[in-house]
């Protein structure tokens, strides 16, 4: 995941991403379950960080890019929606 999204990514988040999953992988070659333990939350809280990151990438893509067209389209004050429930009468009398 990290080698497909490495330009997404700065290069100190991928270090401590990196670092992170290297001591992991060390840690479960032992057998003491606090350091594994302590490990993977490293793992999960570098994890968040990575995700912040790109999505923080996505957000600056698509602000760059400006509004999808028809972003605003369900904006419109005058459409006259109708809130409705589909009923199929033959079904309705067999099995539910």
């Amino acid at each position: 995941f990290l080698k497909d999204n490495e330009d997404k990514v700065p290069g100190e988040i991928k270090t401590e991403v990196e670092e992170a999953l290297t001591e992991l992988k060390e840690k479960l070659k032992g057998e003491d379950t606090a350091e594994i333990k302590t490990a993977t939350e490293k793992v999960a809280a570098v994890s968040q960080k990575l995700g912040q990151a790109m999505y923080a990438d996505a957000q600056a893509t698509a602000g760059a890019e400006g509004a999808a067209p028809g972003a605003d389209a369900g904006a419109k004050a005058d459409d006259d929606v109708v809130d409705a429930e589909i009923v199929d009468e033959d079904k309705k009398d067999g099995a539910a």
